[in-house]
């Protein structure tokens, strides 16, 4: 998502709403790393990529479908599981957060049943609130700067969620002594 940040950034700043696919997973070899992003503003400006030819269509229409309807989802596109999700008024602030985040670590964390999305940081949180389960693992991740799809939990009281995290950076220098 690093890669699409500066132009989701202008989305935000002018209030414009968008669809934002992520790569779950891949059921063999896949032309992007995991967290991959697609992103489709209300226009139909595309920007990012996950897959090749047909199958960025497929899921470029599959975030038009979530714009129109409001509803996330996760599907299966050809070998790859993507997870689709407006990004509105309702939840942007918490995705700004994270595409903002320089130089320190963050998490954007999804609940892939809700849609609900809270941004992670390794001593704060913000927006949704989700299950202090999820917090746990979610920051356990962000620590180890791992992104993955969890579940938390079993049966009914389950809740599974992906995790995108984002080491902090480090800067390492030289002090000259004289």
């Amino acid at each position: 998502m690093r890669d699409i940040a500066a132009q989701l950034l202008e989305w935000h700043a002018t209030g414009k709403d968008y669809a934002l696919a992520s790569l779950l997973g891949t059921g063999g070899s896949a032309p992007r790393p995991l967290g991959s992003a697609l992103a489709v503003d209300a226009d139909g400006t595309v920007v990012g990529s996950i897959g090749e030819g047909p199958m960025e269509a497929a899921i470029a229409e599959l975030c038009r479908e979530s714009l129109r309807t409001g509803r996330s989802m996760r599907e299966t596109v050809g070998t790859i599981q993507v997870f689709v999700q407006s990004v509105t008024e309702a939840n942007r602030d918490a995705v700004e957060l994270v595409l903002r985040a320089e130089g320190e670590a963050v998490a954007l964390v999804r609940d892939l049943d809700s849609g609900a999305v809270m941004a992670l940081g390794t001593w704060w949180t913000a927006g949704a609130e989700l299950d202090e389960r999820v917090v746990i693992a979610a920051q356990s991740m962000l620590d180890a700067a791992a992104s993955g799809v969890r579940t938390i939990g079993r049966g009914a009281d389950a809740i599974t969620v992906f995790v995108q995290s984002q080491a902090a950076q480090q800067v390492f220098g030289m002090v000259a002594h004289v």
